[in-house]
């Protein structure tokens, strides 16, 4: 026996040199840090993204999760608010993590980024951002510029070509001002003139002077390109002036929440662009495709939540992200998961085929885009064109 140690002392170290070294770690499961606007202003898409999260888990885990560990999302409200945003991520990049999700604003997104500019990943729900190809930020669904380009094709075709545009002043409506006055200057879109152009804070009561300045600029339709309430008081607007055209906005807004709030003052016809996954007849998808929305689907049925937008704002990036980790480990480095996710190619999801290296950082374009039309009779999203925006009727 060896000196100094009592006969306990060794027999508990020869249990533990007997016992697996993995074994207990080996069930601990892997906690992956989500930004998200629980609260505030844009908590219809955050609330709504933590729900797909968390049936996320359960089919990760059913799937043998991140090498047998389970995956765990941990939540932290960032508000609806940038500074709160960095606060939290100042907070858990101190702790160096590989990876980050959310948050699912521009506004958070953009205000995160500098933070992970050596990492960890940020993979951003808000299709608004548009990270440098390479950078440690990667942005969840298709493009602003692409909806909006499918809209507008939409639009053409059904003779549509005298527009009104009315976005917000924060970072989404700035960004999808910018795509959208260069989007009128392309050939594929010549014939549309943007008849007026007003902006407003996303704070204000009322948009009643800017709307009255589009309706008396005679559109044929109107763009309204802002999310949660601050969309909802431009409907107000548009209603109370009897502008009755039809209106465009961001897939942002495409939640059922949304249009419940919104039912007593929503256009009567209201256009979002989207990624091809509301159910629809004559789909014709890739069947790695179909058979990822079914397994989205069925994950929501026994929950009484009906999955939207937002649901696949957040259900993509994190299956995207478990795939790689499974590959490099779920202890990998910011740089080695980053790398991984770049390689992505035919990753088959909810909103489409992932392909990282021709488009860097997102993975989806304009050919993963539809137009839909809200159905309030059948409450949900009816889609009328082709991919890419091509009317379907």
């Amino acid at each position: 026996m060896a000196r100094g140690l009592p006969f306990y002392a060794l027999a508990l170290a020869a249990v533990a040199a007997l016992a697996p070294p993995q074994s207990a770690r080996a069930a601990d499961p892997v906690s992956i840090n989500v930004v998200l606007p629980l609260t505030g202003g844009g908590s219809f898409l955050g609330q709504q993204e933590q729900a797909s999260l968390q049936r996320a888990e359960a089919i990760i885990a059913e799937s043998g999760g991140i090498g047998g560990r389970p995956v765990k999302f941990t939540f932290h409200d960032d508000q609806s608010s940038p500074q709160v945003a960095v606060q939290i991520a100042t907070r858990l990049v101190a702790a160096k993590p590989n990876v980050i999700l959310g948050s699912g604003l521009v506004a958070m997104c953009n205000a995160m980024a500098p933070l992970m500019r050596r990492g960890p990943v940020l993979y951003c729900f808000s299709p608004g951002v548009y990270p440098e190809p390479g950078s440690y930020m990667f942005s969840s669904g298709v493009s602003t510029k692409d909806l909006a380009a499918a809209l507008l094709t939409y639009w053409k075709a059904k003779g549509i070509t005298r527009i009104g545009l009315i976005t917000s002043t924060d970072a989404s409506g700035q960004d999808a001002l910018r795509n959208i006055l260069e989007l009128v200057a392309r050939p594929e879109h010549a014939g549309i003139t943007l008849v007026e152009q007003q902006r407003f804070n996303p704070t204000d009561v009322s948009a009643a002077a800017q709307i009255e300045r589009i309706k008396a600029a005679d559109p044929q339709a109107v763009i309204a390109w802002s999310t949660g309430s601050a969309v909802g008081t431009v409907f107000k607007a548009i209603t109370a002036a009897g502008l009755d055209v039809p209106v465009g906005t961001t897939n942002g807004n495409m939640t059922y929440a949304q249009m419940q709030g919104f039912a007593a003052f929503l256009p009567r016809e209201l256009y979002i662009p989207s990624a091809e996954w509301p159910p629809h007849p004559g789909k014709t998808l890739p069947a790695a495709v179909e058979e990822a929305q079914e397994r989205f689907f069925a994950a929501f049925q026994a929950t009484g939540i009906k999955p939207d937008a937002s649901s696949t704002f957040s259900w993509d990036p994190a299956m995207l992200v478990v795939a790689a980790l499974r590959d490099v480990g779920a202890d990998a480095t910011p740089e080695a998961l980053r790398e991984r996710l770049a390689r992505t190619q035919g990753f088959a999801g909810v909103n489409g085929v992932y392909d990282m290296q021709r488009l860097p950082q997102r993975g989806l374009d304009l050919d993963s885009v539809v137009v839909t039309r809200w159905d309030a009779q059948a409450n949900t999203w009816k889609v009328v064109s082709k991919p890419r925006g091509a009317p379907a009727e």
